[in-house]
């Protein structure tokens, strides 16, 4: 099968392409615009493989995506501008991206035959919740550019499955860490600054609760939809590790070998959802585990991170962390 595969020079797509080319007899083309959060330092050895192709471009560029996409079988789409911080300071981009460039990349698919288009999102869209989590059939309640703009995105892309049959299938994520995350997320923000002897951001009260899954699990689990999902289908991606950002801290803290005169309390985020939840019975019922717990999958990050320091001390001196 040939992957064309959109946003892979970022986070979870790089990993995503790193993990179906060591897995499986795929073929991937990336397209990715290199934005601050993509680089080539992330894929170059990616785009080593024969059977990796890398196509510099933007997804809002119909040209570019319709000369690229062809002949491939599945889109897996990552693509998207991410970053809460950044949305509250400027949305234009993010819906400029997540939005109309989605639509792009929804009408090149029908022009082109796609088979299957697998739209990766965020259990951001449905908003917070006290008490429970949230299905896959619970109405959107974003509260912030960035998830107004994802749940924006999810909507067109399955209005191209029920007005035109485009094979979508959609997947809504928690919070995934891991390597190759860029430093301003919260993870490998607050690990590099720890490396580096820095005190840690923490946001209000630190009572804000997020499921934090490893992101090879989030991308078994959307590689799992893309082959064995129903296509007009929505799938909450999981791991059950609800934990507070100030309890999060503290486990960051002893990994690092720190302790809590490194956190900084500053003033909370603007409209901050107080708590994230959903469900997974439906990836799960595909027959969908996770592999990594919590504890495993954030030592094993520390670790990485600190043996990475070629790969983030630039990003983090480019960027003024």
């Amino acid at each position: 099968m040939k992957l064309y595969v959109t946003g892979a020079a970022g986070f979870i797509g790089s990993n995503y392409v790193r993990w179906v080319l060591a897995d499986t007899d795929h073929e991937v083309t990336i397209l990715d615009a290199l934005t601050y959060a993509g680089n080539m330092a992330t894929i170059r050895d990616l785009v080593d493989d024969r059977r990796c192709h890398f196509v510099h471009g933007d997804i809002c560029d119909q040209d570019v995506v319709l000369e690229s996409m062809q002949g491939h079988d599945a889109v897996v789409h990552f693509a998207a501008e991410t970053h809460v911080d950044r949305s509250i300071k400027d949305g234009y981009s993010f819906v400029r991206t997540n939005c109309y460039g989605t639509n792009v990349l929804c009408d090149v698919a029908l022009r082109v035959g796609i088979q299957r288009f697998v739209h990766i999102s965020t259990d951001e869209v449905y908003g917070s919740i006290e008490d429970g989590s949230f299905t896959e059939t619970d109405k959107l309640t974003p509260r912030s550019p960035y998830s107004a703009a994802k749940a924006g995105s999810d909507l067109i892309a399955l209005s191209y499955f029920t007005t035109h049959g485009l094979p979508v299938l959609v997947t809504r994520c928690s919070n995934n860490f891991g390597p190759y995350q860029f430093p301003e997320k919260v993870i490998p923000l607050f690990t590099t600054n720890l490396l580096d002897g820095e005190q840690v951001p923490l946001y209000g009260d630190g009572g804000n609760v997020r499921d934090w899954i490893h992101v090879h699990d989030h991308n078994t689990a959307a590689h799992l939809v893309l082959e064995q999902g129903t296509p007009g289908e929505i799938y909450n991606i999981g791991a059950g590790n609800e934990i507070t950002n100030k309890e999060l801290t503290y486990r960051l803290l002893e990994l690092c070998g720190r302790d809590e005169s490194f956190i900084r309390p500053v003033e909370d985020r603007k409209g901050h959802d107080r708590r994230y939840s959903i469900t997974h019975d439906k990836v799960t019922a595909l027959g969908w585990r996770t592999e990594h717990t919590l504890d495993d999958g954030l030592a094993a990050t520390v670790a990485w991170y600190r043996d990475h320091r070629d790969w983030w001390e630039p990003l983090k001196a480019k960027a003024a962390f």
